[in-house]
C-alpha cells in the first residue's frame, strides 16, 4: 500500500515521483527475497517441521520538502552539537523534549 502526499492512499499524483516509489518498493522486496541470511533462518525454521509464510508490511511515505529548512542549532560548551529542521522540533516537541533555539 502506497501512501503519498497528504496521507492519502494512492495520493502520489506525479507519474515519475510514483514510478519512482513503485521502483523502491520492489528493490525492498527484490533484496529481501534475495537474503541469504532470511533464506538460512527459514531453512532452520522447515528443518524444526514447520512452515513459514513471511508476510512484511512496509509503509513508504512521501512529503514534499520544506522550501528552505528552518535549522536550530543546538550547543553545548559553545561547540555545536547538532541541528534540528522545524520537523525535528515538533517531534521532540511530541516526546515532551524542549530544545533551547
Amino acid at each position: 500500500m502506497l501512501f503519498g502526499q497528504g496521507g492519502r492512499e494512492g495520493g502520489i499524483a506525479d507519474g515519475r515521483l510514483k514510478r519512482l516509489v513503485e521502483e523502491l518498493s520492489a528493490a525492498v522486496q527484490d533484496s529481501l527475497s534475495e537474503s541469504e541470511q532470511i533464506a538460512e533462518v527459514i531453512a532452520k525454521i522447515r528443518a524444526g517441521g514447520y512452515d513459514v509464510s513471511l508476510v512484511l508490511n512496509a509503509t513508504i511515505a512521501i512529503k514534499k520538502r520544506e522550501e528552505e529548512p528552518v535549522r536550530h542549532a543546538v550547543r553545548a560548551n559553545d561547540r555545536l552539537e547538532s541541528s534540528f529542521n522545524a520537523q525535528d522540533i515538533k517531534f521532540l516537541k511530541s516526546m515532551h523534549i524542549s530544545v533551547d533555539k
